[in-house]
């Protein structure tokens, strides 16, 4: 007697909790529904598709004369993820070939701050000010993006300033390693390629820019 009240007791408990779902998805529902009616638009995380983490539609939601620019731009951002990814390993093998642990703590934090602020600080301000055309955006975008270009020449570059710029896969530091250890040197100069590669694809993107401003 006593387990079949238990049962009662627990198979209305997943009943209450069943209907407080339902209730709670329905609120949402209505509330996506009130939004859209009121123009609201929608960001859904729909990329990468296999694991979604932001929203990206550059076909559906940037105008047909942007988009050029805005797919160019999306390149520069996946660009400087691979340039960070790639130092991040570069760097790495350097450290575990006898380098200093300061340049693999570093490239980490070049890698875990630069992939997350790069697309907050400008990709994402030019893709809501392709959006929105607002001029605040395209401001901010500009400022940020000059200092994204700043960082990828500094990074070819390499210069002995911190650590002899062996934390960064620039060309001076490429020859540096490459005369003690030639697996980390051929390394350092593939990255050195991504980071000049970055930097030129970017300057295309601030030239088209202009152009669309000037449009």
């Amino acid at each position: 007697m006593v387990a079949l009240q238990g049962s009662n007791g627990k198979q209305s408990e997943l009943s209450q909790w069943q209907a407080d779902l339902k209730r709670r998805e329905a609120d949402i529902k209505r509330r996506e529904e009130a939004l859209k009616s009121a123009g609201v638009p929608m960001e859904d995380k729909n990329w990468p598709p296999f694991f979604p983490i932001i929203h990206h539609d550059i076909a559906h939601e940037i105008p047909a004369n942007a988009q050029r620019l805005q797919y160019l731009a999306f390149a520069s951002w996946l660009g400087i993820v691979l340039c960070l990814v790639w130092n991040f390993i570069a760097v790495t093998v350097c450290w575990i070939r006898g380098g200093d642990s300061k340049l693999f703590f570093l490239a980490t934090i070049y890698g875990m701050l630069g992939v997350p602020l790069s697309y907050l600080m400008w990709y994402r301000p030019l893709y809501r000010a392709m959006r929105t055309d607002s001029a605040f955006s395209f401001g901010w975008f500009f400022l940020c993006y000059m200092l994204h270009i700043g960082f990828c020449i500094i990074a070819a570059i390499a210069p002995p300033i911190v650590f002899r710029g062996k934390s960064l896969t620039g060309i001076l530091a490429a020859i540096d390693t490459f005369s003690d250890h030639a697996l980390v040197g051929i390394l350092y100069f593939v990255g050195f390629a991504l980071f000049s590669l970055e930097t030129v694809v970017s300057i295309w993107v601030l030239q088209l820019w202009v152009l669309y401003l000037n449009g």
